[in-house]
This record gives structure tokens, sequence and C-alpha cells, in this order.
């Protein structure tokens, strides 16, 4: 459960410009706020099954968005580059700057 919600936080950090305002209320109060699914129903005056429905199909839409765009995979293998390149060069050399500048723009 913890690797699904990690991955989906990482999937609304990129993608979350492509939903609407209301996907975008819902899955920050549900993911970022961890307000319960009733929580979140009583504050909106909607039905518990709305929310869940709603959470569920944005879910699928920012898996979508990830199999076509891939900012996420990317993202993830330009990190994992880091890691090794950061393990394997030397600490006083070019390399340790350059890495660190790529470290900075994620």
């Amino acid at each position: 459960m913890l690797e699904k919600t990690t991955r989906i936080n990482y999937l609304f950090d990129f993608y979350q410009e492509l939903l609407t305002p209301k996907q975008r209320n819902y899955m920050e109060m549900y993911y970022l706020e961890d307000y319960s699914l009733g929580e979140i129903s009583e504050l909106l005056e909607v039905s518990r099954q709305a929310v869940y429905d709603n959470i569920r199909r944005t879910e699928k839409m920012l898996e979508s968005y990830e199999s076509k765009l891939k900012l996420y995979t990317k993202f993830q293998k330009r990190y994992d580059i880091l890691v090794k390149m950061d393990r394997e060069a030397p600490e006083a050399s070019v390399f340790q700057t350059l890495i660190n500048q790529l470290k900075e723009l994620d």
C-alpha cells in the first residue's frame, strides 16, 4: 500500500496540471492531507461512493498519462543514474559538481 501511495503521489506531482480542479482537490485531500473517504464526503457534502469513484478514476487517469508520457519513469531512471554516478565519482572531481547540479534540477 505504501508503494502505491508513493507512486500516486509522484504521478500526481507530475500530472496534476492535467486534472480538473475537482480531481486535484479530491487527490490532495486523500493522498497529501490523508483525509479518509468519509471525511472528504462530509466536507464536500457528497456520498462516500462518489469520493471513492472519483479518486479511483483519477488514479487511472494518472496511470494513463504516465503510460503515454513516462515522466515518472524517466525521473526514476535519471535518479538511479545520479545515485550510481555519485557512488562511483571521486569527491574532488569535476563530475561531482555536475552531479550536484543535476540533483538540483529534480
